[in-house]
């Protein structure tokens, strides 16, 4: 697994001990996408958290860019699903974004000129470049998303994890992050994205599918399938457009029982979250 960025054996994962998802076994090359697709609890972020070594293995084997899942090399950029919003001061998106430069420079590191390159390619990349100097605090949860999303791309990591990097975007925003980690893997980057959309999946090199379990793990093609996607989310529809985005989230405080996701055809266009994108600042 040494030639790997991710790679994994017999792996079981979960928290003090109690297994969330055993039976994990994967191999991601550098320049090569992953999608992890399940429902909320199904044990996607526990795996992206496994992968960054915040959390332990259970069991089984994990290696990371040639090593132990967290083990003090700089090499991997982690976006969690919330993002921490309590600055004491006033800050800048753009100084956001440059937090991405930190691991590489040092917390009182001075940017160079490369660095401030990678900052502004980034935002350029995600359609951001007229909120530089926007208060974080002003912008909308789609906006905050797409900023926390060059934080991660400007570090120019060897190996990307992101936990549901698509919550809050509109429609345009999801392509400008789709062409972006098309960029990300020509540049020899790997990707592990924890995703409900299977759009985005259908655009990775891989997918796995967790419900507690491992469904099933290979080429979109071969792991998108309807009794596959039953088996995940326990509900799937099909509609003309091709595969279908199933939305396990109790949007607006509505419950829809244990179990039930909602659905919904990929075509829609925009998603239904809270802090919703509204493009670029408008």
């Amino acid at each position: 697994m040494s030639s790997a960025a991710v790679g994994a054996s017999a792996l079981s994962i979960g928290y003090h001990g109690h297994v969330v998802v055993s039976g994990i076994d994967l191999s991601l090359a550098p320049g090569q996408w992953l999608a992890v697709v399940g429902t909320n609890g199904s044990g996607k972020s526990t795996l992206l958290k496994s992968i960054a070594g915040l959390i332990p293995t259970v069991g089984g084997t994990l290696d990371v860019l040639g090593g132990a899942p967290g083990g003090g090399h700089t090499g991997v950029a982690y976006l969690s699903q919330s993002h921490e919003q309590g600055f004491l001061l006033p800050i800048r998106a753009k100084d956001v974004v440059r937090m991405g430069r930190w691991p590489v420079r040092g917390l009182l590191g001075r940017l160079r000129s490369n660095d401030e390159r990678y900052v502004d390619d980034a935002m350029t990349a995600l359609g951001i470049e007229d909120l530089a100097d926007r208060p974080l605090g002003s912008l909308s949860g789609g906006q905050c998303q797409r900023v926390h999303l060059a934080q991660a791309a400007c570090r120019r990591a060897d190996l990307l994890l992101l936990d549901e990097p698509t919550s809050g975007l509109d429609a345009a925003s999801r392509e400008r992050y789709l062409a972006l980690m098309d960029s990300e893997r020509d540049r020899g980057a790997a990707i592990v994205s924890a995703t409900h959309d299977v759009r985005e999946a259908a655009r990775a090199d891989l997918v796995l599918l967790v419900a507690e379990r491992v469904v099933a793990c290979g080429p979109p093609d071969e792991v998108l399938t309807a009794a596959a996607l039953a088996a995940t989310f326990g509900v799937i529809i099909s509609d003309a457009t091709g595969p279908v985005v199933i939305d396990p989230h109790h949007e607006h405080g509505h419950h829809h029982g244990p179990g039930t996701p909602r659905v919904r055809g990929h075509a829609a266009g925009h998603d239904h979250e809270h802090g919703h994108d509204h493009g670029h600042g408008h």
